[in-house]
């Protein structure tokens, strides 16, 4: 794998079809795809391949020339991912014909000076064909027709994009066990929380760049938008999630798929920054969310966003109001920050560091049911005696005691304190799973 993977960025205006173009390439629904302007806000880079070739596919909201300032935003977007592609995939809506804002799409690619292939889409059948000559004055070559739904004229478009790239240097021989791709997983962390609290913006300061659209609009994401980060804690992928609603206040289409893609991310992500206004303090779909992640065992740690604008009565009523609607995450780390203004953020890797270590940590048998029969002498459980424990997993440890009788759900959380205490697991959450011995 070269150390650095081409880039094919897909820009037009919105709703020509982008993100249904990106899904045809990869061959999955990863882009949010609906028939209204502006579903896709924030840059989303994606890998792909064709005839054996990788490279990255950058799907870019809308460009617009627009005095709005979310649509400011959203074209700076597609304009950075120009400047750092190889090669750009223009796409116009062939059945509507070049308009004004094509026409300045197209004048800023002339400046770009990157090799620029132009889509007609749309083009569902010969019949329409025609319609995509009428393009070639945009000034860029010659439009290729294709239907990004129905995947007409799709391979020849990647037989342009994979021509037109950079010389593949990665041909080179694999290292010396053979495997090019032998490089160990980074671990993905979900910034989730409710809409607006800070997390896009949060985002952009963990990895140094205005990758996602920041805007005081609730629900600007509408995707999962992830980065590999390099820290002197290791490498991260931090994930910048849609915020998350309660259901009866989810439309339909973007904002469903926005809502499964952030699940999705919460499942499949090693470590969670739960997101929480601190200005409007612990809601009830905060503590949803919160239960959500522990139920995953997702390593988490709570930041408390926007902490400079509490008082200080405020900052303690927050402090207690945690400690009493998030108490089944008291193993977690709370943190207060100021995403805007970065104070405090230098925390959150530390923690994170500290949270992944632990849920992937690993005891040995012998010390775990020592520490069991030591907690059982200085308190026995009521008619019940864990015969012997095992630790079956990691991510996160899970533990596995075998009883002569079951256990009261109160001693088991006593004894799962006291495997946290002994071997300080400190922020991540622990399984523990009772097998009853029968005979």
């Amino acid at each position: 794998m070269p150390d650095r993977l081409p880039v094919v960025a897909v820009v037009g205006r919105p709703n020509v079809g982008k993100s249904t173009l990106v899904n045809r390439v990869i061959g999955r629904r990863e882009a949010i795809v609906q028939e209204q302007p502006g579903v896709t806000r924030d840059r989303k880079e994606l890998e792909a391949d064709w005839n054996g070739r990788d490279f990255l596919i950058v799907d870019t909201g809308g460009w617009l020339a627009s005095t709005d300032a979310l649509d400011a935003q959203v074209s700076r977007q597609a304009e950075r991912a120009i400047s750092a592609a190889d090669v750009v995939v223009f796409v116009v809506d062939a059945t509507v014909g070049v308009t004004e804002e094509d026409d300045r799409v197209a004048a800023v690619l002339r400046r770009s000076r990157r090799p620029v292939l132009v889509v007609a889409n749309k083009v569902d059948s010969d019949n329409r064909e025609v319609d995509a000559w009428a393009l070639g004055r945009l000034g860029l070559g010659e439009p290729m027709p294709v239907s990004a739904l129905h995947g007409r004229g799709s391979g020849d478009l990647l037989d342009a994009v994979v021509k037109a790239l950079p010389a593949d240097d990665s041909a080179g021989p694999a290292g010396a066990d053979g495997d090019r791709n032998a490089t160990p997983a980074v671990p993905a962390v979900a910034i989730v929380g409710r809409p607006n609290v800070g997390k896009s913006t949060l985002f952009n300061r963990l990895i140094g760049d205005e990758r996602s659209v920041v805007h005081d609009e609730p629900g600007t994401t509408r995707d999962t938008i992830d980065t590999v980060v390099e820290t002197e804690h290791g490498p991260f992928r931090f994930v910048d999630t849609a915020g998350m609603r309660r259901k009866s206040r989810i439309e339909e289409g973007a904002e469903y798929y926005s809502l499964v893609r952030a699940l999705q991310a919460i499942d499949s992500a090693q470590a969670a920054l739960l997101m929480i206004d601190a200005s409007e303090g612990v809601t009830h779909q905060d503590q949803r969310l919160a239960e959500r992640i522990d139920a995953a065992g997702t390593a988490i740690v709570i930041v408390l966003n926007k902490w400079e604008l509490l008082d200080a009565d405020a900052r303690a009523a927050l402090t207690i109001d945690v400690a009493d609607r998030l108490g089944f995450l008291g193993y977690a780390p709370v943190l207060k920050v100021s995403a805007k203004t970065g104070k405090g953020t230098h925390r959150i890797l530390p923690a994170l560091a500290e949270a992944l270590e632990a849920s992937g940590r690993r005891v040995p048998t012998r010390e775990l049911n020592q520490v069991l029969q030591a907690a059982q002498a200085a308190q026995p459980a009521p008619n019940a005696k864990v015969l012997y424990a095992t630790q079956g997993a990691v991510d996160p440890p899970t533990f596995t005691l075998f009883t002569n009788r079951t256990l009261p759900p109160s001693y088991l959380r006593y004894l799962e304190r006291m495997i946290r205490e002994h071997f300080a697991f400190g922020p991540t959450p622990l399984k523990m799973r009772v097998r009853r011995r029968t005979g």
